[in-house]
């Protein structure tokens, strides 16, 4: 174990801030530790939009399914996946560009969650907290109209940044050996039971035992039912045919 280690094994998600600002020069530093993540051939295919006007802070928390910590927070985010900026400048450079490939859809999605996961890093390390916004995805037309988004560019997800006004227990994770498979994929049904039971006392703790339930409980609203089924049709009308 060292601190970068113990750091990453003690994260958090952070909804309440304190109003405390972020120094302009500490928030650049943390945009910059992101650019040093690793990116496919070195494509960078990411945007971030800062967003500071505190009116569309708001509609985004209200877009994003009543987040007001999008609104509190010392700085938010919308991360964003960008293939305008690397296929334009082929072009230019006199490549006959063909856009709107399935991999260049992931490429970008992999850019960008690799990239923001280095300045969560970066902002834990200083102090800060986190809190990644997947809900901008309810309504991801609305919220590239009003970010200005051109196409071949689309909403991944926002990020709270502040400084930390809750002190939350860190949510436990399944077993390593669940999700750490040698030379060839197994069931692992028996690990998923007993996480199941160390995730209902979990619960059952930080809700003062009002909230009865587990890991394979909460994950049903993802499956039981279509979860937004509009992102395909709105990637295609973004550029992104996933040919």
């Amino acid at each position: 174990m060292n601190e970068v280690i113990e750091l990453l094994q003690s994260h958090r998600s952070i909804r309440k801030f304190t109003d405390q600002k972020i120094p302009r020069d500490l928030f650049l530093e943390l945009i910059r530790a992101g650019q040093s993540a690793a990116t496919s051939n070195h494509v960078q295919a990411y945007s971030i939009i800062h967003v500071r006007n505190q009116a569309n802070r708001e509609k985004i928390a209200e877009l994003a399914g009543g987040q007001k910590y999008i609104a509190d927070c010392s700085d938010f985010l919308v991360f964003c996946g960008d293939m305008k900026r690397p296929t334009d400048s082929a072009e230019r450079a006199g490549a006959d560009v063909i856009r709107g490939m399935t991999e260049q859809f992931l490429v970008a999605s992999v850019d960008t969650a690799l990239m923001a996961q280095n300045v969560v890093i970066a902002a834990e390390s200083a102090g800060l907290g986190i809190c990644y916004i997947g809900g901008i995805r309810n309504n991801p037309a609305e919220i590239s109209e009003l970010l200005k988004l051109p196409e071949h560019v689309f909403p991944v997800f926002g990020l709270c940044l502040g400084y930390p006004d809750q002190d939350p227990n860190v949510k436990p994770r399944l077993p390593v050996e669940s999700i750490l498979k040698e030379d060839y994929y197994r069931e692992d049904e028996a690990m998923v039971d007993g996480f199941d039971e160390t995730m209902r006392d979990y619960y059952g703790q930080r809700t003062g035992g009002t909230k009865d339930t587990n890991w394979s409980k909460q994950l049903s609203p993802l499956f039981n039912a279509k979860l937004r089924p509009h992102m395909r049709e709105f990637l295609v009308k973004r550029g992104f045919e996933l040919k």
